[in-house]
C-alpha cells in the first residue's frame, strides 16, 4: 500500500475518532433521552467524553417558566371543579339556602316519594327508582334550570351596561362611578353582580379579584371578556371607551348569532319534543281506550321488565337528541 493511501486511511480514522469523541455520550437515542429526563432537577452535568467543551445551558428559566404554566393549569383546573360543586350552583343561581339544607331537602323528597311509590305499587325497583329520580334529579334539574334562566337575564343586558361604561368614560366620568351607575339603573341581575363589584371596591377589595368573584358567581363568558379587557387596560393603558366599544359590538354580535341558532334549531327542537312524547301519548290512549290490553303490561314482572327497558331506551335517546340539537356560543 502506498504512503498516499495509508495517509489518507489515517486521516479518516482520526476525524471518525474525534467526532466520536466530541458527539458520542456512550448510548443510544432512547438511552441518551432517559437519561436527560433523570438529570432534570439535578445540577447540569457534562455531557459526552469532551464535554468540558461544551457550553452548560441550565435552563433556568426555562424551568420557571414551565412550573408556572404548571401551576396556572393546575389552579384553573380546581376552579374549574369548584364552579361545578354543589355550593357554587347555589351561589350561581342566587339561592340563599346551603349546600347542606339542600342535601337534607333532595334527600327527604326522595325519602317521601320512595315511599309512597311502594306504598302504592309494592315494587322496591320502581320505589327506588321514583325516590332516586326525586331525591336527586329532580331538585339538581330545578337549581339547573334557575342558573340557565339567571345567566340568560344576565347575558340579556350585560351589552347595555358596556354601553352605559363607554359613555360614561367618554364624557370623562371615572370607571368606579359608571360601575355604581350600573348597579343602581341596571335591571336584574345585572345591578345586583355590579352592586356586589362596587361594594367590594369601596372596602379596600382590588378590582381584579372582585371582577374574579363576579366570574365565579356568574361563570359567562362575557364577564370572563369583560375581566380581560379592564386587566389589560389597566396593566398597559389604552383607550378604554373603545376597547369596552368593540367589546360591546363582540357580545351583540354573539347575542345576535345566539338568536339565529336558536331560530334555526327550533324546528329540530320541535321534533324532537314529538318524538319523545309520541310513545307516551300512544301508551296513555291505549291504556284508556283498551285497558285490558294494557293489564299485563303494568301487573306482571315481564311488563314491569318492559316497562324499565323502554323508559331507559326512553332517556338516552332524548339526551342524544338533546346533544345533537343543543348549540352553545
Amino acid at each position: 500500500m502506498d504512503p498516499a493511501t495509508l495517509r489518507a486511511l489515517a486521516g479518516t480514522i482520526f476525524i471518525v475518532v474525534l467526532l466520536f469523541l466530541i458527539l458520542g455520550d456512550g448510548g443510544s437515542k432512547a438511552e441518551q433521552r432517559a437519561k436527560s429526563i433523570g438529570r432534570q432537577g439535578r445540577p447540569a452535568e457534562k455531557k459526552g467524553r469532551l464535554g468540558f467543551m461544551r457550553v452548560e445551558d441550565t435552563s433556568k428559566r426555562r424551568r420557571q417558566i414551565e412550573e408556572s404554566l404548571s401551576k396556572l393549569e393546575a389552579d384553573q383546573k380546581t376552579r374549574m371543579k369548584q364552579r361545578k360543586s354543589l355550593k357554587a350552583k347555589l351561589t350561581q343561581a342566587d339561592w340563599k339556602t346551603n349546600a347542606q339544607k339542600f342535601t337534607i331537602i333532595s334527600v327527604i323528597l326522595g325519602l317521601i316519594s320512595g315511599a309512597g311509590t311502594f306504598f302504592v305499587s309494592q315494587n322496591p325497583l320502581l320505589s327506588a327508582g321514583i325516590g332516586f329520580a326525586f331525591g336527586f334529579g329532580l331538585p339538581r334539574i330545578v337549581l339547573n334550570s334557575a342558573i340557565n334562566r339567571r345567566q340568560k337575564k344576565f347575558t340579556k343586558h350585560f351589552a347595555d351596561a358596556m354601553d352605559i361604561i363607554v359613555r360614561g368614560v367618554r364624557t370623562g366620568l371615572p370607571l368606579g362611578d359608571c360601575l355604581k351607575i350600573i348597579a343602581h339603573e341596571s335591571p336584574q341581575p345585572v345591578s345586583g353582580e355590579f352592586l356586589r363589584v362596587v361594594e367590594g371596591e369601596a372596602v379596600g377589595v382590588p378590582l381584579e379579584v372582585c371582577l374574579e368573584r363576579m366570574f365565579e358567581r356568574m361563570p359567562v363568558a362575557e364577564v370572563n371578556f369583560f375581566a380581560t379587557v379592564l386587566n389589560i387596560q389597566r396593566t398597559t393603558g389604552g383607550n378604554l371607551g373603545e376597547s369596552l366599544a368593540n367589546l360591546s359590538n363582540v357580545l351583540r354580535g354573539r347575542k345576535l348569532l345566539r338568536e339565529k341558532i336558536k331560530a334555526l334549531s327550533a324546528e329540530a327542537k320541535m321534533s324532537a319534543m314529538i318524538i319523545g312524547s309520541l310513545p307516551i301519548v300512544v301508551m296513555v290512549l291505549i291504556s284508556i281506550i283498551s285497558p285490558d290490553y294494557m293489564t299485563e303490561l303494568y301487573t306482571t314482572p315481564t311488563g314491569h321488565r318492559n316497562l324499565a327497558i323502554g323508559a331507559g331506551m326512553m332517556v338516552v335517546g332524548t339526551l342524544i337528541m338533546r346533544k345533537m340539537i343543543n348549540f352553545k356560543i
